[in-house]
C-alpha cells in the first residue's frame, strides 16, 4: 500500500481549488499531500480510510482533513451513483497572518483540529454539504465568502469527531525522510510473511537496539505496535471486502487467529467478527 504524495495547484484566479466527483471508483489512491482538504460525499455507501482510522459510511460523508495525512480516495469500491464535493487549500491561503485575527480565533481552533483530521454528523453535516454543493457555481468572491461561512459552521459544530489518536507532522525531511520510506516500502512489501526486526533494522544500518529506539522516537510506538496496527487496517479492508475473518488473519500477516482476534480487539476495540457483521450489514 505505497501512499502517494499528491502535488496540487489552486484553480484559476483562485486561491483554493474545488474538484467535483473525481470518478476514482476504481482506484485504491493512497495519497497524502500538504494543503487541508474538505470532502463531501454522497454515495449508498463507502470506505473512509484517514490515517490510522478505517472504518465504513453510509448515505453521505464529511470530513476535513489536515496536511500530510494519508488518505484513500472516499469513492474508492463505490459502483451506485456517486457524488463528490472536494476543496483543497494551503493553511496560508488567504496570507501567514490571517488566521492570526482574533475574529477567526474559532477558525483557527478548527485548523489545529483537523491535524487529526475530523468527521462530522448531524446537522452540521447536512447543513455543509448543501453549501458545499452550491459552491461551485458561485462566483470567486462568493465562493470564497461561503468558504469562510463553512469553516464558522464547522469550527462551532459539536458534532465533530476526531479521525486519528494524533496530529500527523512534517517531521520527516532529507535523511530521515528518505530512512521512513524505506521501512514503510519494507512493511507494505513484506506485512504478509514473518518480518524479522533484525533484517529491517539493516536496512537503515542500524542495531536492532539502535533502530528500536528510533522507531519509538519516529513515531511514538514500537515497531511490533506499527506493524500489528498495519496489518489490522489491512485486514479492515479485507473485511469489507467480503473477507471472512479467517481469511483476514492469514492474508493480512497473522500465523494464528486466537492471535489476530486478541490484536485486532486491542487495536479496533472490538473483535474483527463484530467488525465485519457491523459493517457489511449497512
Amino acid at each position: 500500500m505505497k501512499v502517494i504524495l499528491e502535488k496540487l495547484t489552486p484553480g484559476i484566479d483562485s486561491s483554493f481549488r474545488i474538484l467535483l466527483t473525481p470518478n476514482l471508483n476504481d482506484l485504491f489512491y493512497w495519497h497524502f499531500h500538504p494543503e487541508y482538504e474538505i470532502v463531501y460525499v454522497e454515495a449508498a455507501n463507502g470506505v473512509r480510510h484517514v490515517g490510522d482510522h478505517i472504518s465504513r459510511y453510509q448515505g453521505d460523508d464529511l470530513v476535513f482533513i489536515g496536511p500530510n495525512i494519508p488518505h484513500l480516495n472516499f469513492d474508492y469500491g463505490v459502483h451506485t451513483e456517486c457524488e463528490q464535493v472536494v476543496v483543497q487549500m494551503k493553511e496560508d491561503f488567504l496570507g501567514k497572518e490571517f488566521l492570526s485575527i482574533p475574529e477567526l480565533a474559532t477558525i483557527r481552533n478548527l485548523f489545529e483540529k483537523a491535524r487529526k483530521g475530523l468527521s462530522f454528523h448531524g446537522q452540521t453535516k447536512a447543513l455543509v454539504g448543501e453549501k458545499l454543493k452550491e459552491l461551485p457555481g458561485l462566483g470567486h468572491f462568493e465562493q470564497l465568502i461561503s468558504l469562510l461561512e463553512i469553516f464558522q459552521l464547522l469550527a462551532k459544530s459539536n458534532e465533530a469527531e476526531p479521525l486519528n489518536s494524533r496530529p500527523v507532522t512534517n517531521q520527516y525531511i532529507g535523511k530521515e525522510q528518505e530512512r521512513m520510506n524505506l521501512l514503510y516500502r519494507y512493511i507494505e512489501e513484506h506485512y504478509q510473511h514473518r518480518i524479522d526486526v533484525n533484517k529491517v533494522a539493516a536496512l537503515i544500518r542500524l542495531t536492532s537496539a539502535a533502530f528500536c529506539r528510533y522507531f519509538k522516537k519516529i513515531t511514538h510506538m514500537t515497531f511490533t505496535d506499527f506493524l500489528n496496527q498495519y496489518r489490522i487496517n489491512q485486514a479492515k479492508k479485507l473485511l469489507l471486502h467480503d473477507k471472512n475473518v479467517t481469511e483476514a488473519c492469514y492474508e493480512s500477516g497473522f500465523e494464528n487467529l486466537s492471535h489476530f482476534n486478541k490484536t485486532f480487539k486491542k487495536v479496533a476495540g472490538e473483535n474483527p467478527s463484530h467488525f465485519r457483521k457491523r459493517h457489511t450489514s449497512i
